[in-house]
């Protein structure tokens, strides 16, 4: 994988193997293109591209408000000064509403488009919690990361794996606070518009965690009712970074739904 910079400043990986299109893979908020490390792993005979968002890991935030209209743009100008006609794209979270909001406007680009463990229409108890937590996050304690990566992963998986979860706390502790929080407010804040979802013309897979207290299944079926033809998979056993902690389970589903795409 080579690391490098974007003329706009996206920090980005690129592994290209072959003239065929690449799978491009957005990460959620306060964490990096590494957490793709199971997928770039598995895709090796793939063309891969990962990046870091505006204000995460080594792509800087210079705005003092940002919206989905700045991080659609990111991408396009990323696929486009990499000369890619089109992707496949997956979104995860924040990457997912990031995804979604690209695909209204660009589905020209997209071979296939995978959402990846999204909100959808949070009911008033949801909402009440997420905006508590993002309360908790303006404090910048370490309890805010902890209880954050026990709500993504199994306490079994994470007893298991001290390193993985030692990786994501460093990756959240590194980040820049005051970009942080623009980026998650953006997030706390979001209201899904149907509208939007019905102008996604591109072959749509959605898919989340079982046991994902925060992008739950039931958000992901109606989700997959609004998107025109879209298929929904649900990772058993999966809490919100299945991506990780069920690679496998999720690395098959993505696959075979890429490949089926591939033309």
């Amino acid at each position: 994988m080579s690391n490098k910079v974007d003329s706009f400043g996206t920090s980005y990986s690129l592994k290209k193997i072959n003239e065929k299109n690449p799978i491009v893979f957005i990460h959620g908020v306060g964490l990096t293109k590494e957490i793709w490390e199971p997928q770039i792993n598995f895709f090796k005979d793939y063309n891969t591209l990962t990046y870091d968002l505006l204000g995460h890991g080594k792509t800087p935030l210079k705005k003092s408000e940002v919206s989905f209209e700045d991080f659609s743009k990111q991408l396009f100008r990323l696929i486009n000064e990499l000369n890619f006609n089109k992707i496949h794209l997956v979104g995860f979270s924040l990457g997912a509403l990031i995804a979604r909001y690209f695909a209204s406007v660009h589905s020209d680009k997209l071979c296939s488009l995978i959402i990846h463990g999204s909100i959808y229409k949070r009911n008033e108890e949801q909402k009440r919690v997420v905006r508590n937590r993002f309360e908790v996050a303006k404090l910048k304690r370490p309890a805010s990361k902890q209880t954050a990566i026990r709500r993504w992963l199994s306490e079994n998986f994470i007893k298991k794996n001290p390193e993985i979860y030692n990786k994501i706390y460093s990756i959240l502790e590194k980040n820049n606070h005051k970009d942080f929080l623009k980026c998650y407010e953006i997030f706390i804040n979001y209201i899904d518009d149907d509208n939007m979802l019905a102008k996604i013309k591109a072959s749509t897979l959605i898919t989340t965690g079982e046991n994902d207290v925060g992008s739950t299944p039931e958000m992901s079926k109606n989700l997959s009712k609004i998107i025109q033809g879209s298929k929904f998979v649900e990772i058993k056993e999966g809490k919100h970074l299945c991506g990780i902690e069920c690679a496998n389970d999720v690395n098959i589903v993505f696959k075979e739904f890429i490949d089926k795409n591939n033309g």
